[in-house]
């Protein structure tokens, strides 16, 4: 019993983890949450946690459904062309690898903040050569991206909260 009690709490644990992931890109969000209910529904029994894990289902899918439209309507909205939207998703990778040994605290943070900004910026002036347009087009898609993580984030928080309501009387 008492393992039961420590796995779930690592599975809470994970579960946080998968919040913070679903604001910061490049670190698994609802899906890691999605995975701790799972594994929590195979110990405990899925009928245990089926709302839970619906929930979180859906939740995810919506996710993804919303990173998608935040960061196209960002674009969209900023005029922004494939380039620029290519470019950002470049500088993110770039972003988020290249600061790493640079920055080892704040680097890969910097990194998915910075790293789209410019790469859409570039991307950008490839296409138009219009530092005006590329400077706009580029806080389109990154503001479009940082209103979608946040969506994502309170997505998460319901996902988890939906699994601690549903499972608490039954985790001890």
């Amino acid at each position: 019993m008492a393992n039961l009690v420590w796995l779930y709490w690592v599975l809470v644990a994970v579960m946080v983890f998968g919040v913070v992931g679903s604001v910061v890109p490049a670190i698994p969000g609802i899906s890691l949450i999605v995975g701790a209910i799972a594994v929590w529904g195979l110990v405990k029994g899925f009928a245990s946690v089926s709302v839970a894990l619906t929930v979180a289902i859906v939740l995810l899918l919506l996710s993804v459904l919303i990173d998608f439209l935040a960061t196209y309507l960002g674009a969209r909205q900023a005029g922004a062309s494939k380039w620029g939207q290519i470019g950002a998703i470049v500088g993110l990778v770039v972003g988020l690898l290249g600061l790493l040994p640079v920055l080892p605290i704040g680097g890969p943070i910097l990194g998915v903040i910075l790293g789209p900004l410019l790469g859409a910026m570039v991307g950008e002036l490839l296409y138009r050569r219009n530092l005006v347009l590329a400077t706009k087009a580029a806080v389109g898609i990154v503001v479009g991206s940082i209103v979608g993580n946040l969506i994502q984030g309170i997505l998460a928080i319901a996902s988890l909260v939906v699994f601690l309501t549903t499972t608490w009387p039954y985790s001890t």
